[in-house]
């Protein structure tokens, strides 16, 4: 997107800016300016000159000699020009003056020309007359200008006045960064309308007046939209009498200053409204409309049509078409047909200024090979309310360059008006976002300066249909941020946990996960959420399992990564197999792995993901040691109650004598145990394997990093040893229970450090060994104290079925 910023000025009169300063204040509030070129760079010392008297060169026929008045005094000149002669007006670069670059329109000097009094062929010559390219310009910006020679000023150019000023050339072109939400800023309009914001000016947008005849363009021209999707608004005028003619001078420049190459007055006004407004207009030659009638509608499959380009384009049904009462004319939103183009024989025309669907214009393009400017804008999805000015201001234009008669009226289909946002209204919750103490009726004078409407009644911003960027609280805080100024927003803390800079609750748990993990030897290990639908039987996961309703992958990797994963074991069990084939002995890993547990199938809302924290180990360690591992991490956590353990578990993958689920204080928190040996055969792990899963949601409930601070204990402690002949039916985990319930608030802890089963102990019996401590806080305990206490936990044992060992 390029402008001028004498047609900005045109909408902001009152702006009187630096480039360097328009750029700056315009990146900060939002419209980023790219870059910009100075069309006057180093031309300097260039008036205006009239030849007064022209003489042959006595010693080169190819040069002739020039009398120029330059206002205060005629010089003499010589030079080569062919297309020069008396009495013409043209730019004249004075002794010490200078031009941007050479005749030949190659590429330009960084710091231009500097051109000297001197002698050609022994005749003074104290100036030079100039080229357009000498100039910096050329003939895209200047299409009067002869291919080669003197560029001539019109008759009525005042002698001795800035050359550069009359060309127009004082002016900057600037570049701009426009992001794809604000398509209001892809004209020029918008960006002015920006620019009276930044600087506190008043916009004066131009006063369009609905122009035309007495006459009616329903009686010439009927519109019919078969799909108001893709076409939401249609808008026709027709122009009778058409005379074709050479745009004025001020428009050409506009023009050429945006890249765009002046062509003729109708051609130019569609591209001058396409600019200033950002809605793209197409030209059709009235008298070749079949029937008289526009159809707007998708193309069949397989048919070809030739664009004004010549090139002939393969469409499809997706493409949609401008069609006559016979036939296609143009693609729409993209280029017209050939069929039906404007040339300098046509007397009556009919304008289009339309909305059609960004997304399919955009596919569009794609498919057919070709992408115009005028694609390029409505690919952003345009404003349908904007389409009915854009034609009204074309046609206010043809009258005004007198190119040819309006006809009154207008066809206008549009089914369904695009209708303004209300977003709800808070000054302090947009000072809470921001930082800042801003007065509310200063933001309210923000919003004003950008066509942002309030109604006091409902609290509410009414955002036009042309900013399609603004429909929440967060929207209108970034439009005050933009106009208050970044850099006037004061350096502030973020309201919320993140204030402290610590992680949250959730992270911190995972974090101290990891960091227990580490610490007891496993390495971190991370795999794939994708997984293949043939690892449930791998796993040995029964084909009723819930485990098995999975989340599909519309566009997966392959078969093998097609669905979610329900459970975290297959990654963990590939990588152990793949260190144990590679002989690594001794692995112990961990991963914190999300499982997606869809709530329905077909999914009708997003899946519940669940944090596991996965366990996996061979080689030296046992279920003990993974046992171990998870208390470990239940002590750091704050979980301080003991664990127990269910070997009722119906986890398939598990040994099924050796495996348990995980209970805290009532709830099933996760499982641990040995792989089962078919399913350690499937992943070739040729050992035995552990793992353990923690919940973590179900394990976060439970967690606290409250610490309360025990001294040093002031009184000893007293300890019994107690050795127990144990039912195998009976779990040690009941035994402590057991110690637990009975041994009192002194008790301080307990410890098995002997269990055993062989010869010695009669079949379907252990032997169970355990250290029980007592302490008291206040006092030093007395033996009879600690007696009565263990009385209590023998008796309880007793009835438990457990004997004493003599």
């Amino acid at each position: 997107m390029n402008t001028a910023l004498s047609w900005i000025k045109a909408y902001v009169p009152d702006l009187d800016v630096t480039a360097q300063e328009y750029t700056d204040a315009m990146t900060l509030t939002g419209t980023k300016v790219e870059g910009y070129e100075r069309l006057d760079k180093n031309l300097e010392k260039i008036v205006v000159g009239q030849i007064l008297k022209i003489e042959r060169h006595p010693d080169a026929d190819k040069l002739i000699i020039c009398q120029v008045d330059v206002g205060n005094e005629t010089i003499q000149i010589v030079t080569g020009a062919p297309n020069v002669k008396e009495g013409d007006k043209v730019p004249v670069v004075l002794d010490g003056g200078k031009v941007a670059g050479g005749h030949d329109g190659g590429p330009l000097p960084e710091d231009g020309i500097k051109i000297k009094k001197g002698k050609l062929r022994g005749i003074e010559s104290c100036g030079m007359m100039c080229s357009i390219e000498e100039l910096g310009s050329d003939r895209n910006m200047y299409p009067d200008a002869p291919e080669s020679g003197i560029y001539i000023l019109p008759e009525d150019t005042l002698v001795g006045a800035d050359a550069v000023e009359v060309l127009g050339l004082r002016d900057v072109v600037f570049e701009y960064e426009i992001t794809s939400n604000r398509v209001d800023c892809y004209s020029v309009l918008g960006v002015a309308r920006e620019a009276a914001a930044t600087f506190r000016k008043e916009f004066c947008p131009p006063v369009v007046k609905e122009t035309g005849n007495s006459q009616d363009i329903h009686d010439y021209l009927t519109v019919e939209v078969e799909d108001s999707k893709l076409c939401p608004r249609y808008c026709a005028r027709m122009v009778k009498n058409i005379h074709i003619a050479p745009s004025p001078q001020w428009m050409q420049r506009r023009l050429a200053a945006s890249g765009i190459r002046p062509i003729n007055n109708i051609v130019d006004i569609t591209n001058y409204v396409m600019e200033e407004y950002g809605q793209p207009m197409h030209a059709y030659d009235y008298d070749l409309i079949g029937g008289h009638k526009i159809v707007v509608k998708c193309a069949k499959d397989g048919d070809v049509f030739q664009t004004l380009d010549g090139q002939e384009r393969k469409l499809d049904s997706t493409v949609l078409m401008i069609n006559d009462g016979e036939k296609e004319v143009g693609i729409a939103g993209i280029m017209g047909g050939e069929n039906s183009k404007i040339t300098d024989d046509v007397k009556t025309m009919v304008f289009e200024a339309a909305c059609f669907d960004g997304t399919n214009i955009r596919l569009s393009a794609k498919k057919i090979g070709l992408r115009t400017d005028a694609s390029g804008k409505f690919e952003k999805g345009l404003d349908p309310n904007n389409a009915k000015a854009a034609i009204d201001r074309a046609c206010q234009l043809i009258e005004e360059l007198g190119a040819g008669e309006v006809v009154g009226g207008t066809v206008d289909v549009y089914p369904e008006v695009r209708k303004e946002v209300r977003v709800p209204f808070d000054g302090e919750k947009i000072n809470q976002l921001l930082g800042t103490c801003i007065a509310e009726e200063d933001m309210l004078k923000y919003f004003e300066k950008i066509d942002l409407k309030y109604d006091s009644e409902t609290k509410e911003v009414i955002a036009p249909t042309f900013r399609q960027d603004l429909y929440r609280l967060a929207d209108l805080a970034e439009e005050v941020a933009r106009f208050y100024g970044y850099d006037n927003i004061p350096t502030t803390l973020p309201s919320g946990e993140a204030t402290t800079g610590k992680l949250s609750e959730k992270l911190r748990i995972e974090e101290l996960a990891g960091e227990i993990a580490e610490f007891c030897g496993f390495s971190q290990s991370m795999t794939y959420s994708f997984e293949s639908p043939k690892v449930f039987d791998k796993l040995l996961i029964p084909e009723d399992s819930r485990l098995r309703q999975t989340v599909t992958i519309m566009n997966p990797l392959g078969e093998d990564f097609s669905v979610m994963r329900t459970l975290p074991l297959n990654g963990m069990l590939n990588s152990l197999s793949t260190n144990y084939n590679r002989r690594n002995k001794d692995v112990r890993l961990y991963e914190l792995a999300n499982v997606y547990l869809p709530k329905a199938l077909p999914l009708t809302e997003l899946p519940e993901e669940r944090m596991q924290f996965v366990l996996g180990m061979y080689g030296a360690g046992d279920f003990f040691t993974m046992k171990g591992v998870v208390e470990e991490f239940f002590d750091k956590a704050g979980m301080h109650k003991r664990p127990h353990y269910n070997p009722e578990c119906g986890h398939p993958y598990l040994h099924p004598g050796r495996k348990a689920e995980i209970v805290y204080d009532g709830v099933t928190v996760g499982y641990m145990g040995e792989i089962h040996p078919d399913v350690a055969d499937n992943y070739k792990i040729g050992e035995k394997a552990y793992v353990a899963v923690l919940d973590m949601p179900n394990v976060d409930s439970f967690v606290t990093f409250d610490r309360k601070y025990t001294g040093i204990a002031k009184y000893p402690a007293v300890t019994r040893d107690i050795s127990m002949v144990v039912p195998t039916t009976i779990m040690v985990g009941q035994i402590e229970d057991m110690i637990v319930q009975r041994g009192g608030k002194n008790l301080e802890g307990y410890e098995l450090f002997d269990i055993y089963q062989g010869s010695q102990i009669q079949e379907g019996y252990k032997s169970v060994a355990y250290s029980i401590t007592f302490r008291a806080k206040d006092h030093t305990l007395e033996d009879k104290e600690v007696s009565s206490v263990m009385e209590k936990i023998l008796h309880g044992l007793k009835e438990m079925g457990i004997e004493l060992r003599g």
